[in-house]
C-alpha cells in the first residue's frame, strides 16, 4: 500500500480521533432516556411587562404557589405584539432582578457628612417624603400668575415616570401630580 505524507496524516488523525472518542466514553450500544420534570410544571404564570427601558416587552413569570412563593422563571411572551417572545439580555435575567441575595429591600438613609448609609424603617422614610414634599410645595406654590388669573401650581417639585408603570398607573400618578399643583411632569419613555 502506497501512502503519502497527507494520507498517512489523515490516516492518524481519523484513528486518534476514534480512539479518543471511544476513551471518553462513547457507547454505540442503545440508551433508554428519560425526560426531565421541568421547574415550571406546577408553577402560576402571571403576564407582566419588563420594567428596563421604554418599549414595554409582554413577559411570562412563572411563580411558585404558597406561603414564600418566588419568581423561578422568567420568559418572553410569544403572544405579545410588541416583542413575540423575544427579551434582550436585561429582559432575560429579569428573574435575577427579585432572586438576588444583595437585594436591598428596606429603606436606607445616609445623612449629610457620614459616609455610612444605615436602614431605616419604611414608616420614617414615608414621613420623610411626605414631609419634604409638603415643605417644598408650600416654599414655592403660586396660587395666582402674574396678571393676576388662578394657576395654583409649584416649581419646585419634577416628576419623572418609570417604563416599568402600565397605562393605568400614569393615569393615577398623573392626576396625583397635578392635584399637587406640579407643572413639571414628564415619563421615561419621552426622554
Amino acid at each position: 500500500m502506497k501512502v503519502d505524507r497527507r494520507e498517512f496524516l489523515r490516516i492518524s488523525v481519523g484513528g486518534a480521533a476514534g480512539v479518543m472518542a471511544l476513551g471518553l466514553g462513547m457507547d454505540l450500544r442503545p440508551v433508554r432516556s428519560y425526560a426531565q420534570t421541568l421547574k415550571i410544571r406546577y408553577a402560576e404564570e402571571t403576564i407582566t411587562i419588563c420594567p428596563y427601558c421604554a418599549v414595554g416587552c409582554g413577559i411570562i413569570a412563572h411563580t411558585s404557589r404558597g406561603a414564600g412563593a418566588k419568581i423561578i422563571n422568567t420568559e418572553g411572551d410569544p403572544d405579545h405584539p410588541i416583542n413575540e417572545g423575544a427579551l434582550c439580555a436585561k429582559g432575560a435575567a429579569l428573574s435575577q432582578l427579585a432572586n438576588n441575595k444583595h437585594r436591598i429591600t428596606s429603606p436606607m438613609i445616609r445623612k449629610p457628612g457620614e459616609s455610612e448609609w444605615r436602614k431605616v424603617s419604611w414608616e420614617y422614610a414615608l414621613a420623610q417624603i411626605a414631609q419634604r414634599i409638603k415643605k417644598t410645595r408650600d416654599e414655592t406654590f403660586t396660587p395666582r400668575n402674574a396678571k393676576g388669573q388662578v394657576v395654583n401650581r409649584t416649581t419646585g417639585i419634577a416628576h419623572v415616570g418609570s417604563a416599568a408603570l402600565d397605562n393605568e398607573e400614569c393615569w393615577l400618578i398623573q392626576a396625583m401630580m397635578r392635584a399637587m399643583g406640579l407643572v413639571y411632569i414628564e415619563h421615561q419613555a419621552r426622554i
